[in-house]
């Protein structure tokens, strides 16, 4: 019996170990999203009728003095936020549903709003995702610092991009493609997305400056969660000698800035991968949906809370950067209709917005099933 029990909750258990680390990263990033149209919506003075947690059949819930309905819904792989007025959980206008709306609450009605009003409550669900990751890693810098090296070349690995170059140990990196570098991390950074693109180094070498070209190319590497990852490198390593590895400390103020500076990096590294993934330049497996995520999440719940944390932060700016794609029904395509809408002083119409919707839901659903597949069968 004991045996069985600890196979069902035990900390390797399947519910344990994966289903509850996986829920908790999800839920998280999902409640901040839609608490940020949420609470924008209702500073604009737009009446919210439910705040879902999950999709389908609610489990159970309240309604709160506003007349909303706060529920948790039984399949938690998303939420949303319906304003009054919606045709659904998209925010999708409703004409007929708007004109049976009294008077009082048609000032209420999320589609009766200024164009401000409405883009600024759809953008705010990606921006509290990318505030929570701002928050996640100004604490953790706070905390525990980071660990950085000098960018110095301690070693050059034969017949590597960087050899073939003309990088030599006692090289110091001075700038990658233009961008001044700090550390051995900052190099890391802006070369391991840039698999098969020439790349200009300027280096220090004997006092004096030097300018060197390299292609990174493709390598496979073990991440901190053991997940097997494709990155470019030139092929150049750092050792202790020269890199002086040490840990930097931040007050409140300085690890503010750079956890703003590291989402940033984030968000830039994520758009360059979308860049070359649809023209083909990224391995599809790199791509995973929630049963890569559940993975992942049981595996950092292994290590530690803290990595929980990050995982959260990492999948709360990626959730971010993925509605704001210009394709309805995400929040970017929302904004798109919006920016229109403010050029030509009108909303496009009925019959062009359905178009879109209907073309966006498809797209939508094909990556979620192409996600899908490479979680189950194609990885």
């Amino acid at each position: 019996m004991s045996e069985i029990l600890s196979a069902m909750f035990g900390m390797d258990s399947l519910l344990i170990g994966t289903i509850i680390p996986f829920l908790f990263v999800l839920t998280v990033v999902v409640f901040v999203h839609e608490m940020g149209h949420y609470l924008v919506g209702r500073w604009c003075g737009i009446g919210v009728q439910a705040f879902s947690v999950g999709f389908g059949p609610e489990i159970f819930g309240f309604n709160d003095r506003h007349g909303t309905r706060w529920k948790l819904s039984a399949i938690p792989l998303g939420g949303y936020v319906k304003f009054l007025g919606d045709m659904s959980v998209t925010s999708s206008p409703d004409s007929e549903a708007t004109q049976k709306l009294t008077e009082a609450e048609r000032k209420h009605a999320f589609h009766t709003q200024p164009v401000w009003k409405r883009a600024a409550t759809v953008f705010a669900g990606p921006l509290f995702n990318f505030l929570l990751t701002i928050a996640v890693f100004a604490v953790m810098f706070s905390v525990y610092g980071r660990f950085v090296s000098d960018p110095m070349v301690a070693e050059v690995r034969a017949e590597s991009p960087a050899a073939l170059a003309g990088f030599e140990p006692g090289d110091r990196f001075i700038s990658v493609d233009g961008t001044p570098v700090e550390t051995f991390s900052d190099v890391q950074r802006l070369v391991s997305g840039r698999a098969g693109d020439p790349i200009t180094f300027v280096m220090e070498r004997n006092g004096a400056e030097i300018i060197l070209n390299a292609t990174p190319e493709i390598m496979e590497q073990q991440d901190a969660l053991g997940n097997t990852v494709k990155v470019g490198v030139i092929g150049v390593i750092n050792n202790e000698a020269l890199g002086q590895p040490r840990q930097v400390t931040y007050s409140p103020a300085g690890a503010l800035v750079e956890a703003v500076s590291e989402t940033g990096h984030i968000i830039m590294r994520t758009g360059e991968f979308l860049q070359r993934f649809v023209v083909g330049r990224e391995d599809k497996c790199q791509l995973g949906g929630p049963v890569k995520i559940a993975d992942m999440a049981g595996k950092a719940a292994k290590l530690g809370f803290e990595w929980v944390v990050q995982l959260v932060a990492l999948l709360s700016v990626g959730i971010g950067f993925l509605n704001l794609l210009p394709i309805p029904p995400l929040d970017g395509g929302h904004l798109v209709f919006y920016g229109v809408e403010a050029v030509m002083r009108r909303p496009l119409s009925e019959r062009m917005m359905d178009i879109a919707y209907r073309a966006g839901m498809f797209l939508v659903l094909a990556f979620m099933g192409f996600v899908f597949w490479n979680d189950l069968f194609g990885c």
